[in-house]
């Protein structure tokens, strides 16, 4: 590979990372208190309301259920307003981060779930109310669940990632396609793959080390 190239490569990895971490951040801070709310308000939850869960799984379910390069389609004006446009790295983290978000809510979801009853349960008989069932049981007991979805979380937004490219997006997806695929640079395909090979493993080895230090089982 030219030098020009690896500059593309190296350039097109940065914009990769800085959509996955931004999109991963956002989906973080909104999905985990949607994982939150669903297992509060299920049936025999801390604050159960079956209205509320059953309306915002639907809409939970609604937006995983859309394929992802539909909705980068679909949101295309929303993006434009609040990015001011809708190409770009900056651009493709609003679609990134919405079909993120649901897609975490429910892995959180399922992690909260598998928290021991009884320590629910004997919190609630010391006198301890919602907040603190949450911040001392639910979320610390559920911690090492949490850390692994939100590394599979990760991994699933590189391969959107490089997908937004198809569109406009940058990074190494915008690269394989513009170089690889369409001016037959078959170098710059495989090293395209090597690096996104490189940079998956990586994430989930460093989201296996964490979860193994957090999980005291």
């Amino acid at each position: 590979m030219t030098p020009i190239m690896v500059e593309l490569l190296l350039r097109s990895l940065w914009e990769t990372v800085l959509m996955t971490v931004a999109s991963g951040v956002i989906s973080l801070v909104a999905g985990l208190p949607l994982g939150l709310a669903l297992v509060a308000t299920a049936r025999g939850g801390i604050a159960e309301n079956l209205w509320i869960n059953r309306v915002l799984g639907g809409i939970i379910n609604g937006f995983r259920s859309v394929p992802f390069i539909i909705l980068l389609v679909a949101l295309i004006p929303l993006t434009r307003l609040i990015v001011g446009t809708a190409l770009g790295t900056w651009a493709a983290i609003v679609p990134l981060a919405i079909a993120a978000t649901p897609y975490y809510a429910r892995i959180a979801e399922v992690s909260l779930r598998e928290v021991d009853r009884g320590l629910i349960d004997a919190v609630r008989a010391m006198g301890g109310n919602r907040w603190t069932i949450i911040r001392e049981v639910l979320v610390p007991e559920a911690l090492p669940g949490i850390v692994a979805g939100f590394t599979v979380t990760l991994v699933t937004l590189i391969g959107a990632s490089a997908m937004a490219g198809a569109i406009g997006a940058g990074g190494l997806g915008d690269l394989a396609i513009r170089y690889g695929y369409q001016r037959f640079e078959t170098n710059v395909m495989i090293a395209v793959v090597a690096v996104l090979i490189v940079l998956v493993c990586g994430i989930q080895w460093l989201g296996d080390r964490l979860v193994a230090k957090l999980d005291h089982r």
